[in-house]
């Protein structure tokens, strides 16, 4: 059923941080076809997870196995605040966010480690698990990202000004939150989305220019479950998938209608795990619902079919791997890895790791568990094989961080400290 979307007052509408005399539309339209012409056709998106939010990197020539006492460490950044948000590499900058004194910075580095810029944000959570949950999403020149009490800022990558930022408390009706905003703000050509959580604002499309509102679904009502949303292109619409507190949904990006939703059955709100799509099927894992499970998307993106759901696989925030007719996975409530046939939906082995957050590159898995050991295994079919393994020993506090790698780097993110291990053949 198609909603019909309300804009909030005038009144309600935020605005940028600094207000400038606005020119003639007629002296704009040619800067504002050239800009939508670059948006379209040579975005350069950086986020959570990588391309597609997958957790798949795209690096070659790398060691397939590890010296006992793990990587050579190349450097490490001890400053960066406490914080469970990964970092995001460019070709010659590194940011990550963190919390210092209640506040949310955003530290630029350079590729040694050394301190660019630290500016602050918003305010940051510290109710429970005090520290920066967003991983910024870089698009072309702009940084967007949020804060776990709700600040949403994009800020210039070059020196970190803020160009502007609302908050979703004060200006988006969201209401209170039990862990914190944690969502890798998406980015779809001009509109940046984001998901307060109340019945009026459930989620919000603003122009990632200005922030001014393009749209609000109302969706189902629910509050936000901390995911950090996946978007599919399809020959007739672009579909923004995301959890909130009781379902999966499937939102058209053009004007914030709701095609399709997915109920849990449990519970739990907690849904942090990005979905994965392919081939026309979607696949998500969630420890507050269903537990893994795969449907299947209409051609033209407005309904869902569940194919199988699987309640013994419930990972809650360590993302999955999918390769070929496998999924690698963690387990919550017994602490340990499985893989699945995703065509069937079966658990066909299981693991001893601990429970953690899982990357791929150049033919390895990457388990990183919270107890802080870093594995290397061999994906082969329904097996994983330990190849590699040691300890994080720097750092402070749970680990939670995804890893990232990058031109060879392995950078992992122990609360304050950031990590570069270098994993070149």
């Amino acid at each position: 059923m198609k909603h019909l979307l309300q804009p909030l007052p005038s009144s309600f509408i935020p605005r940028p941080s600094s207000l400038v005399p606005r020119p003639s539309p007629l002296v704009l339209l040619p800067f504002t076809l050239l800009l939508l012409a670059n948006t379209l056709f040579s975005q350069e998106v950086l986020q959570w997870r990588g391309d597609d939010r997958r957790g798949v990197y795209p690096d070659t020539e790398l060691l397939q196995s590890w010296p006992e006492s793990g990587p050579e460490l190349i450097w490490e950044f001890a400053e960066a605040g406490n914080g469970y948000s990964s970092p995001l590499i460019t070709d010659n900058r590194i940011y990550v966010t963190g919390e210092i004194d209640t506040i949310t910075y955003l530290f630029a580095l350079d590729k040694s480690g050394k301190q660019i810029y630290k500016v602050p944000v918003g305010k940051e959570w510290t109710i429970n698990y005090p520290g920066s949950r967003s991983t910024p999403t870089l698009v072309d020149d702009l940084i967007y990202l949020t804060t776990g009490m709700g600040t949403v800022a994009c800020l210039e990558a070059k020196d970190g000004n803020v160009r502007w930022s609302l908050n979703m408390m004060s200006d988006l009706h969201a209401p209170g939150i039990t862990f914190g905003f944690a969502e890798g703000l998406l980015v779809d050509g001009n509109t940046v989305f984001c998901t307060p959580g109340n019945a009026d604002t459930n989620v919000v499309a603003l122009d990632r220019f200005t922030g001014e509102i393009q749209w609000i679904s109302k969706g189902l009502g629910e509050h936000t479950a901390y995911c950090s949303p996946l978007l599919i292109r399809l020959p007739e619409r672009n579909i923004m998938v995301t959890f909130t507190a009781h379902a999966l949904l499937g939102i058209d990006t053009k004007d914030g209608t709701l095609l399709w939703s997915h109920k849990q059955d449990a519970e739990g709100d907690v849904h942090v795990n990005t979905p994965w799509f392919e081939d026309g099927y979607i696949y998500y894992i969630t420890g507050d619902g269903n537990g893994s499970v795969k449907l299947k998307l209409s051609d033209d993106g407005t309904a869902i079919t569940e194919i199988w759901r699987n309640k013994a696989c419930d990972n809650t925030m360590g993302g999955f791997i999918k390769l070929g007719n496998y999924i690698y996975t963690a387990s919550y409530e017994k602490r340990k890895w499985y893989v699945q046939d995703a065509t069937t939906g079966a658990n066909v082995d299981s693991v001893k790791f601990d429970k953690g957050a899982i990357i791929f590159a150049d033919n390895m898995l990457y388990l990183y568990n919270e107890r802080g050991q870093l594995g290397l295994f061999k994906p082969d079919g329904p097996k994983m094989v330990l190849v590699s393994s040691f300890k994080i020993t720097r750092g402070s506090k749970a680990h939670y961080a995804h890893p990232v790698i990058s031109d060879g780097i392995l950078y992992v993110r122990h609360g304050n400290s950031l990590m570069a291990y270098n994993v070149k053949k």
